[in-house]
């Protein structure tokens, strides 16, 4: 049931990191995961983490951590060894992804698109050559891909894509814009979602393999975020862009269903990105209310601080377990559209809440960017919106209840 670890995982093993928490659940699973678990935590201790708050600053791209990501494994988590993947499950991704997470959200959510969005649905439905072209060179960190499905007016209305893609013989001719594009300027390639049949409404979008940099797309600004600032975000522009008639993924027609079935899988990485910023949060409260005194005595004495941190420590732990049991569905090839969006809306909603609770708990140094929790509250915002805001999840979760019971 659990694919054996990669060896390149085990490459990364820094000594002097002191640990300070382990995830109680973690001794139910086997060794493989536990050991995978301590080595993203070491490389999120040691190169992770001292230079988040960098990253975020100067809106830098952490391309060497990336790199060394890549040689550890991360960037293609459930790609098969013999395409240059680590070979490992979702729920291996889901616990390194949280880890890398907790140490920087911006990698968290570069690697999390590489992984999900990109290889995802090429892994799923590309030809032979199409994965010997556009994976293997995207597994180990110095290359990347990204995933265009969003436009500027058709938000979560993915069915609504206004990028045509034209046949022309020999080529397809893709015309549109595609916006919110998450890792767009330093990406390869492109997954690109556009209409082939006007006439067929959603059943007329295509996939695309978009190789980058090509004639006929340019990239717009870098968007000014509020958080995730590591990682680029940009609209790619599409005018008279000729692709080889291969480029297209699947069939014509099947890129509705291919961009429902890739964010299914995504919204498990997006989960696990919030539990990251999550815990680390926690981390942060915890280590503070240890240290800071207040009535002669620790504020985490105090039992309006107990309060807090077990609210905290409630809604981590719930959302861990969702996200666990949504990767362990996939994994067993079982449905787990509904348990990927509830793991995605409560992992997404507990960054926020337990980011809020430890900027209360530091009052405030909580608000001053000397201290890590005010950029986790701002990292934490956009896993409610991405990847299917909380209103859609809910949409999602109800549609499936619904169909549940018959109706």
């Amino acid at each position: 049931m659990f694919g054996a670890i990669s060896r390149s995982v085990l490459v990364f093993a820094p000594t002097a990191v002191r640990q300070s928490r382990c995830i109680a659940s973690l001794s139910a699973l086997p060794d493989t995961y536990q050991m995978l678990y301590k080595t993203c935590r070491d490389f999120a201790e040691g190169e992770l983490k001292p230079n988040a708050a960098k990253y975020d600053r100067d809106h830098l791209y952490p391309g060497e951590a990336i790199k060394k990501m890549g040689e550890l494994g991360l960037m293609s988590i459930a790609v098969p060894e013999e395409l240059g993947g680590a070979g490992l499950d979702y729920l291996a991704y889901a616990i390194a992804l949280e880890e890398v997470s907790r140490g920087c959200a911006s990698a968290g959510v570069i690697m999390s698109v590489n992984n999900s969005l990109y290889l995802g649905p090429v892994q799923g439905w590309g030809t032979d050559k199409q994965k010997q072209e556009y994976i293997t060179p995207f597994c180990g960190g110095d290359t990347i891909g990204c995933f265009a499905l969003s436009e500027p007016g058709n938000g979560s209305d993915a069915g609504a894509a206004s990028t045509t893609a034209k046949d022309g013989g020999d080529k397809w001719i893709l015309n549109g814009t595609k916006c919110w594009i998450t890792n767009g300027y330093e990406s390869k390639a492109s997954v690109v979602f556009a209409t082939t049949d006007k006439s067929l409404k959603h059943k007329g979008i295509s996939a695309f393999i978009v190789p980058k940099p090509i004639k006929g797309l340019e990239l717009g600004k870098k968007e000014d975020k509020l958080g995730i600032r590591g990682s680029s975000t940009c609209s790619l522009i599409f005018e008279d862009c000729n692709i080889p008639k291969e480029n297209i993924l699947g069939q014509p027609g099947l890129g509705f269903k291919i961009a429902m079935m890739t964010l299914d899988a995504g919204r498990i990485g997006i989960a696990s990105q919030a539990l990251g910023i999550a815990q680390a949060s926690l981390d942060v409260a915890v280590d503070y209310a240890s240290k800071r005194i207040a009535f002669g005595k620790p504020i985490m004495k105090l039992q309006a601080i107990q309060n807090k941190l077990a609210d905290m420590a409630m809604q981590l732990e719930s959302a861990r377990l969702l996200t666990w049991r949504a990767a362990w569905l996939k994994d067993n090839k079982k449905p787990y559209t509904k348990e990927a969006a509830m793991a995605k809306l409560a992992a997404s909603e507990a960054a926020t809440f337990l980011s809020h609770q430890c900027i209360q708990i530091l009052g405030g140094m909580g608000y001053v960017s000397d201290m890590p929790a005010e950029r986790h509250y701002r990292d934490a915002r956009i896993t409610e919106i991405y990847e299917g805001t909380s209103e859609i999840q809910r949409l999602v979760i109800a549609g499936q209840v619904i169909k549940e019971y018959g109706f």
